[in-house]
């Protein structure tokens, strides 16, 4: 098996357009090396770098955001698995922190979410007159407040 890659052949293995894959290369998401010829040689590595960055994008992360993560990986060698480890760490609680809330808007979306809309019948019985507004704007029961009484 091949140790470097083509920009075609990435671009085979991970499904990813070759001008997406110059566009990662751009911002700093993957950096091949260049042979004799100059053209770009992928690490086998990379196709992992890549499926991290498109999940990661899926789950609503931006390029900053998936930069910061993968800078936190060495550079010069593939990561082993103690680099994946230690990266995930701070990813792990960060993306349990976002599926508590989606949880939690997934159960209120259909009842009072403390907006101060006061649309909903329910509204009037969890937000009367807006109290949640004093707590500051948005949509409060979603953002830890909880109702008064």
């Amino acid at each position: 098996m091949e140790r470097e890659l083509t920009i075609g052949a990435l671009a085979q293995r991970t499904g990813l357009s070759v001008t997406a894959i110059r566009f990662y290369e751009e911002r700093g998401l993957v950096r091949p090396g260049r042979n004799a010829g100059g053209q770009r040689r992928f690490a086998r590595s990379d196709i992992r770098r890549l499926s991290f960055v498109m999940i990661a994008q899926q789950l609503g992360y931006t390029i900053a955001e998936i930069g910061a993560r993968l800078a936190e990986l060495p550079e010069g060698r593939a990561p082993n698995l103690r680099d994946w480890e230690k990266m995930a760490r701070g990813f792990r609680a960060e993306l349990d922190a976002r599926i508590a809330l989606m949880q939690d808007f997934r159960d209120r979306l259909d009842g009072c979410i403390g907006c101060g809309c006061l649309s909903l019948e329910r509204c009037a019985l969890y937000n009367p007159d807006d109290e949640a507004g004093l707590k500051g704007a948005g949509p409060r029961y979603l953002m830890g407040e909880r109702p008064s009484g």
